[in-house]
């Protein structure tokens, strides 16, 4: 094995497949959208240089800003809300010893379903003529909300559903990952605390929380990169609407891209997108330090 590792021309060998493969499917349409993006593109007509007019139009787009603000507010609804859930969870399932794998598996089901076919489940349950309207009225609430049409407020009343859902179906994704990690700390640390007079809150604050931080920021990072490319939920649930009051960055993306077919706008867009998935997690990395302890 040491010879091997020692090799050049077998680790070259063996790590091709894997390069070109990074190569053919990432970098090169990433390169490929950034070109595109500095050009007028459409079906009827190929790529034609147009410098930044693109991005120009960016920030007169409306729809734009809107489906910023949006974006953000997923990923801040999605960072904080996963990871004090997630962890909550994580904490409560291994502390108990009946049930910790039904449970377990009860709250990561929805993370292995498809989303297309739970954006169209809770469309029809928050649909405004059946679903949980009519058992509101039904139990006497003559005016019950319009879940997925009220565009009242800073952030509408669709986008706390929508948000709320999502939380719903990912939330498992962060608690098996700090499970993980918990399970990985040694026992006879925890029962040092113990006897050091530690109670369970104080043991989860001052040694399972430090220890646990490298996935802290991992779990952050996927949140928020998934945040921001949120797509299925939204455009089976609302498909942007009402006027285009729940659009966030990807189904705008998809909007112009694939409705409009105005290719090199679209490809502006997913630019900014991936510029802002590097940002953040950039700043993820830099806000959650953390620490390697032996465990």
């Amino acid at each position: 094995m040491d010879k091997m590792l020692r090799n050049k021309k077998a680790i070259a060998f063996f790590m091709l497949p894997a390069f070109l493969l990074f190569t053919l499917v990432l970098f090169v349409p990433i390169v490929q959208s950034v070109y595109y993006s500095f050009c007028e593109y459409s079906v009827l007509m190929p790529p034609k240089y147009i410098g930044l007019d693109n991005y120009k139009a960016i920030l007169s787009d409306k729809t734009f800003v809107i489906a910023l603000k949006n974006s953000m507010f997923f990923l801040v609804f999605s960072c904080v809300s996963q990871l004090i859930i997630g962890l909550f969870y994580a904490a409560l399932l291994t502390n108990i010893e009946k049930g910790r794998n039904l449970f377990k598996n009860i709250i990561y089901l929805p993370c292995v379903l498809s989303s297309a076919a739970l954006g169209l489940l809770w469309m029809f349950i928050f649909r405004s003529s059946f679903g949980l309207n009519y058992i509101l009225e039904k139990i006497g609430i003559k005016d019950p909300p319009m879940w997925l049409m009220d565009t009242k407020g800073a952030i509408i009343l669709p986008m706390w559903v929508i948000a709320f859902v999502a939380l719903w179906q990912y939330v498992g994704q962060s608690m098996m990952l700090y499970m993980a990690q918990i399970s990985g700390i040694s026992k006879s640390l925890m029962e040092a605390s113990y006897i050091d007079g530690c109670t369970k809150p104080m043991t989860f604050r001052y040694v399972t929380l430090p220890l646990i931080k490298p996935m802290v920021a991992t779990a952050m990072s996927l949140n928020a990169i998934g945040s921001l490319k949120f797509f299925d939920l939204i455009f089976n649930m609302t498909e942007g609407g009402p006027n285009h009051k729940t659009e966030v960055l990807a189904t705008h993306l998809y909007q112009q891209g694939f409705k409009f077919s105005k290719y090199g706008y679209a490809s502006a867009i997913g630019v900014v997108l991936l510029i802002l998935c590097l940002a953040v997690t950039l700043f993820i990395n830099k806000v959650v330090k953390t620490e390697q302890y032996e465990m």
